[in-house]
């Protein structure tokens, strides 16, 4: 499977340059792989017995979005064309046969381009997407939850709580809407979508910024909490050291470590797309075109999706679990007799 051999390739590389003088990392890695390529086989089995369980095919989605019905000839061509008049197991071994090799052929709604075509094309908007938003989310979570732990019962900590509880409460789409109500229809100040101008990227990315911000200030706060009460923290205020000082290198430094925890899955979640948010405010990402293939029934863009997005996530969750091991010399990735 190249993949997996893509990415052992990668981990041996990182080995060399970083010196590592143990195979304890190379084997905590090789066992995660093995782990990932489990999950996509199991992810990618649900996604298809799912897709195919629906009644209907993809054409009588189509046909019934247009109001035309399509010949059966027509039609019987078609399922030729893209194979979907094999039993489903053979249309399952044909997929994964040709996904191992990246080839997730071409695309049900789009029929000229090919779907690693599409994710190459339109990737960029969901990054873009992503980034902005785990910008702005980081330093408002974080922000919060800082000036949180610092003054608790202040108005900062009433300010940080009532913020999360807004972001517990609504959910993005929701407030998308309300976005798009308050300042494009009765303001008139922002579009309603696209993403062309920065004044296109304000509403997406706040609307796209609340789960990060909740979690954010939360686990921030949580966690400066309990390191305030540290031992060592103790002995660096009887030493005499400033309150800066012990609040951002000792108190603030070791505090960050729990966000690891949350912090990769949650960025690899936003750079890989809102799927509500990029199709309420029309942002071509892939988000967008996975919501579009949904009501398609665009199976091969729907694997796709669904495994790009997976093999992202539990990318994210090795890469944590590394960097943990690295900033927390207390944490081991093996089990010691």
């Amino acid at each position: 499977m190249l993949l997996p051999f893509y990415l052992v390739y990668l981990i041996l590389v990182f080995l060399c340059v970083a010196g590592c003088e143990k195979l304890i990392m190379l084997r905590y890695m090789l066992s995660r792989i093995a782990g990932l390529v489990g999950v996509l086989f199991i992810v990618s089995v649900i996604s298809f017995a799912l897709m195919h369980s629906v009644p209907g095919g993809p054409f009588d989605a189509r046909a019934l979005e247009k109001q035309q019905m399509v010949p059966e000839n027509i039609k019987r061509q078609l399922n030729e064309k893209y194979g979907l008049n094999a039993p489903v197991w053979k249309q399952y071994a044909l997929f994964v046969r040709n996904a191992v090799f990246l080839d997730f052929g071409y695309s049900m709604a789009y029929p000229n381009r090919t779907v690693v075509g599409i994710l190459k094309e339109q990737w960029s908007y969901s990054l873009q997407l992503g980034l902005l938003t785990l910008l702005f989310s980081t330093a408002v979570g974080v922000g919060l939850g800082i000036a949180s732990a610092v003054r608790p019962n202040s108005i900062f900590d009433y300010l940080g709580t009532g913020v999360s509880i807004l972001c517990l409460v609504m959910p993005s789409f929701v407030f998308a809407i309300l976005l798009q109500v308050v300042f494009s229809v009765w303001l008139g100040w922002l579009p309603t979508g696209g993403w062309s101008s920065p004044r296109h990227f304000i509403m997406p990315v706040l609307a796209n910024s609340l789960g990060a911000i909740l979690v954010l200030q939360r686990y921030t706060r949580a966690s400066m909490r309990d390191t305030m009460k540290a031992n060592y923290v103790r002995t660096a205020r009887a030493k005499g050291l400033s309150k800066n000082r012990i609040m951002f290198i000792h108190v603030f430094k070791n505090a960050l470590t729990p966000l690891l925890t949350v912090g990769g899955p949650l960025a690899a979640g936003l750079i890989v797309g809102s799927f509500f948010v990029e199709s309420i405010f029309r942002i071509p990402g892939i988000g967008f075109y996975f919501v579009s293939a949904i009501g398609s029934r665009d199976y091969p863009m729907i694997m796709a999706t669904t495994l790009v997005w997976t093999l992202i996530i539990s990318l994210a969750y090795l890469i944590t679990d590394l960097l943990y091991a690295l900033v927390d010399p207390r944490v081991t990735l093996v089990r010691e007799d």
